[in-house]
């Protein structure tokens, strides 16, 4: 019994410990190729610490697939991104300028592109099937669009994915020596992270 006690209280210490060494984050960006999870764990993280979450999709579409210009994306980004913790999601490269500075941690959605894949196309066929609109701009997913076009998110995700993973690796080594940098590399990985918080 004593024994199990002391460690309990050893358990009890190492816990206490990691939480102190544990950065707070306040601001947080989300990155990842196309299918990675951002949103879902952005809003599980934001669940979890209060923080309020800000798609960049949200406010860069508008009717139709019609992206903002950039004087009113930048604007609307500047403007949630102002006062207060975040968490913002997504990898555009027109507000980097405006989000990454201000950020005190980057967790980078770091997948195999096997597990991205199945879990972007379950997500397209969901979407297209129930019409669900996107980001309140009237915006959905198609069958037609998302299989038989040149603009599908599939090959959107196929194409880009070994690049981004290069260009984000090195990003995210420069970006190691000012603010904290979390690689997820498997949905064990993101479990952990979570649960960690």
């Amino acid at each position: 019994m004593a024994r199990a006690s002391v460690g309990a209280e050893v358990d009890d210490a190492h816990a206490e410990a990691a939480a102190r060494d544990r950065p707070r984050m306040r601001r947080v960006v989300v990155i990842g190729t196309t299918g990675s999870g951002k949103s879902t764990l952005a809003g599980r993280l934001g669940a979890q610490t209060g923080l309020r979450v800000v798609e960049l999709d949200a406010l860069y579409w508008g009717r139709d697939w019609q992206g903002v210009p950039v004087d009113l994306f930048r604007h609307r980004v500047e403007r949630e991104t102002r006062d207060g913790g975040w968490i913002v999601v997504g990898n555009y490269g027109q507000v980097r300028d405006l989000v990454w500075p201000a950020a005190d941690t980057v967790v980078w959605l770091d997948l195999p592109l096997s597990l991205v894949m199945w879990r972007l196309v379950r997500r397209t066929i969901r979407r297209a099937a129930t019409r669900e609109e996107l980001w309140g701009t009237g915006n959905r997913e198609s069958f037609v669009h998302a299989f038989f076009s040149r603009q599908s998110i599939l090959l959107w995700a196929l194409r880009t994915h070994r690049r981004n993973r290069e260009k984000y690796g090195k990003e995210c080594a420069a970006l190691a020596e000012t603010m904290h940098v979390v690689r997820l590399s498997s949905p064990r990985e993101v479990e952990r992270f979570l649960a960690a918080r």
